[in-house]
């Protein structure tokens, strides 16, 4: 996503998110960029600001056998000269779509190209480049005879022109080519950084070295510099006509991908990579080789690292190739640095990597993407457009077409278009599936524009719009504007913009919309003993609460944990519910005891889904609990619907265990402690005691195993000794010396029912 188009959708999610509560008729607004973006566009561009507009006129003029278009220039007179690769060749295109192959050469690619005022063509190819001079013959044999035609069946090379080696600097990669206003020519090379000067005579010489190690691309000021971008440190530099040389920018980017420099003197670049190590780097894209690959391979295009279409056909074996931007990673940036060489970042992209920048007839900047093949149309930090899709994976150069249009070339397929410079006669759009959760009667459409525009709607309960839906309903938007589409519970419209004066535009589309009422639902319901639930903080200015009531159909419920305390002598209920209407719900919650047939009402005109109360209002027993769900605040009276849902059945018990009989004597050197536990509801789980104030001891009933409601305890234990460990001991000790005294103990026990209610006794034996 767009820094500016984020910011914009941010934005947006504060507006609309409604905190009203869902209540009564809805509406379905699409006007932003984010929103607009998941739809299909055809002839129709995208506004970053939000809307629609038509895009400009856009046709594919030729399809070559080579899968990937490298670099395109045009002569004067319109015909498109393309550095071709799997297979490599230069095609010549003319006009009307008219195609020969002009080179083939034996490297595995022809890189870039350029075309002189004399319509010379001179081609770069890849690895141990080469620049090939590719001239036509004279039209006119001395014998007379007319020039001969290739069979451009079979992919013959037209035999009207022939090449040469025009420059061989010796490195194996040479990126881009550029000419002077003197006719000499540079020629940007990779491996070693160098950029080569090659004059009309012949000669060559270093003209500047770098210490990067690739120059990626070339352009020409109007003051006669060269300005080159880097692969490396992302560096651009401005190369004097003497060859002294000046990094303008170092970009937070790698890989500088493409230059284009307007009248103004601003220089426009893209960026691509992230400056950090790359764990792996992608293999290369596939080119004729000797060296066939593992099964499957990752197919690498010009830029980005980004996985071009593997199943495209090649031709002959594939062998790993350093293209343009392989490896890189986060997207692309596209920098202006002004005339006083300041710096600003212009657009980002985390989706798209660039390939190619120019500009229009309306001095807007055009930036070639991939891997989805768009071209995007840039006219200020937070002004741009998503012009048109592209019928190839990525959009890799741009030339001038007669009448002010612009060619463009694509790879995967390998494809020249042909782009604008006027507008399209007409475009349309669809939008995406709008999926209204709930069986829905469909109202008016509310449209915002101008021009002439066409409106349509359907619908239907498949998110498929193929499977059977209702056919497109045209929307009569000069008469109220209803959509008459039937109910449903998904939606779509379509806009179509014809050209005329007005332009036609598409601000915004709101469709409003009635869910049919249904009921609430309650999932589960839960009762615990010893819990008590802490109200949970209410929102500000009392808008939706936190639980996900009356929250915006779109957006996913959020309902945060519910904060929760031990307490022995509270019971907590929490219920989970919800409504597909996302109608705001209040809860009433009932209990009733075990053989009774009447509920009581525990506590009504809930909002929150849980409640703890005391536990000691019940008496002890068995106990359901029933939570009924109603959506009356969101509906007039008497349309209100309602759910219920009972708990599963819990046992409440706060009361202890009583202790009776309780008798303890001294029976030779044994203390002898006999006592009953009753509980009037529970079983009786634990019996411990404790003579003297020493440790507790467990003691088991009667018969063993305690699982009745009344248990009996019979034990005897050694009499403690007088220099005991508790702290009753040296009291007694004090006590036998004085032998007037009688000696007494003190025998304490205590019992717990299965709820661990407990209680405790204690009894005195004395001496005699």
């Amino acid at each position: 996503m767009r820094n500016h188009a984020r910011k914009l959708a941010l934005f947006a999610t504060v507006l609309l998110t409604p905190i009203a509560l869902a209540e009564g008729t809805r509406t379905w607004e699409q006007s932003k960029f984010d929103d607009l973006t998941k739809g299909t566009a055809s002839g129709v561009a995208i506004r970053s600001v939000g809307g629609l507009e038509l895009a400009p006129a856009f046709k594919a003029l030729y399809t070559a056998p080579s899968t990937y278009l490298w670099s395109i220039a045009s002569d004067e007179a319109g015909n498109i000269y393309a550095a071709a690769g799997a297979p490599a060749r230069v095609y010549r295109i003319t006009p009307d779509g008219q195609a020969s192959t002009i080179f083939e050469p034996t490297e595995l690619q022809v890189q870039a190209l350029v075309v002189d005022q004399h319509g010379v063509v001179y081609a770069a190819t890849a690895p141990d480049g080469k620049v090939y001079k590719i001239e036509r013959t004279s039209p006119a044999r001395e014998d007379g005879s007319k020039p001969s035609s290739p069979d451009r069946s079979k992919g013959q090379v037209d035999p009207n022109w022939t090449s040469s080696v025009y420059f061989d600097p010796g490195t194996k990669y040479i990126w881009d080519l550029a000419f002077d206003g003197a006719g000499n020519l540079y020629v940007a090379t990779g491996d070693r950084g160098e950029l080569y000067k090659v004059t009309p005579k012949g000669e060559h010489s270093v003209f500047f070295k770098s210490d990067e190690s690739h120059l990626r691309v070339l352009a020409l000021d109007s003051k006669g510099n060269l300005i080159a971008g880097s692969d490396g440190s992302g560096l651009i530099y401005r190369i004097a006509p003497s060859g002294a040389g000046f990094v303008l920018y170092s970009a937070p980017k790698k890989e500088i991908t493409a230059l284009a420099l307007d009248a103004s003197g601003n220089i426009y670049a893209s960026a691509v990579g992230e400056k950090r190590p790359v764990a792996s780097i992608a293999p290369g894209f596939g080119v004729p080789g000797t060296v066939a690959p593992p099964p499957a391979p990752a197919v690498v295009g010009p830029a980005g690292g980004v996985t071009l279409n593997p199943t495209q056909p090649v031709a002959g074996p594939m062998v790993a190739f350093p293209a343009p931007g392989v490896g890189a990673t986060g997207g692309s940036e596209i920098y202006r640095i002004a005339p006083d060489g300041s710096p600003r970042r212009l657009w980002t992209s985390r989706e798209d990597i660039v390939y190619a920048l120019a500009f229009d007839t309306q001095g807007r900047l055009l930036a070639g993407t991939g891997n989805r093949g768009h071209i995007f149309a840039i006219r200020n930090d937070d002004d741009f457009s998503d012009l048109l899709k592209a019928g190839s994976s990525q959009v890799t150069a741009f030339a001038k077409a007669p009448g002010g249009g612009l060619y463009a070339s694509g790879s995967n397929l390998g494809k020249i278009f042909v782009l604008g410079p006027a507008p399209q006669n007409e475009g349309s759009y669809e939008s995406d599936v709008f999926d209204a959760k709930i069986f829905s009667r469909w109202g008016r459409a509310d449209f915002r524009g101008a021009g002439n525009v066409d409106l349509f709607a359907r619908s239907g309960n498949v998110d498929n719009p193929d499977r059977n839906w209702s056919p497109w309903k045209k929307i009569n938007l000069q008469e109220g504007g209803q959509t008459d589409i039937p109910a449903a519970r998904f939606v779509q419209w379509k806009a179509v913009l014809h050209s005329g004066s007005p332009a036609p535009r598409v601000d915004s589309v709101t469709l409003n919309y009635l869910s049919k009422n249904v009921a609430p639902d309650i999932d589960d319901v839960g009762v615990q003993v010893g819990v008590r639930y802490q109200p949970l903080p209410k929102p500000l200015g009392g808008g939706a609460d936190l639980s996900g009531s009356g929250a915006n159909p779109a957006q996913p419920h959020f309902e945060p944990p519910v904060p929760t305390t031990r307490d022995h002598d509270s019971i907590g209920v929490k219920w989970v519910a919800h409504d597909d209407n996302d109608d705001q719900l209040v809860y009433s919650l009932y209990y009733r005891g075990d053989g009774e047939t009447r509920w009581l009402l525990l506590k009504d005109d809930l909002t929150d889904k849980f409640y703890s109360f005391d536990a000691s209002l019940l008496p002890d027993g068995g106990y359901t609990f029933k939570v009924v769900a109603s959506d009356a605040p969101s509906h007039s009276p008497g349309e209100e619907l309602t759910a219920e849902k009972e708990s599963p059945r819990v046992e409440v018990d706060t009361t202890p265990p009583q202790i009776q009989n309780l008798n303890a004597s001294v029976e030779s050197d044994k203390i002898h402690v006999a006592f009953r536990a009753v509980d009037a509801f529970s079983s009786v789980k634990r019996a411990e005691y404790s003579i003297d104030a020493n440790d507790w001891q467990y003691v088991e009933p009667v018969g063993q195993i305690a699982d009745s409601k009344t248990e009996n305890y019979d034990f005897r234990v050694a009499v403690p000794a007088e220099n005991g460990s508790g702290p009753a001991a040296p009291a007694a000790a004090k006590t036998k010396k004085n032998e007037s005294q009688p000696v007494e103990h003190v025998v304490v026990v205590r019992v717990y029912d299965r709820f661990d209610n407990m209680s405790s006794a204690k009894t005195v034996i004395r001496g005699k």
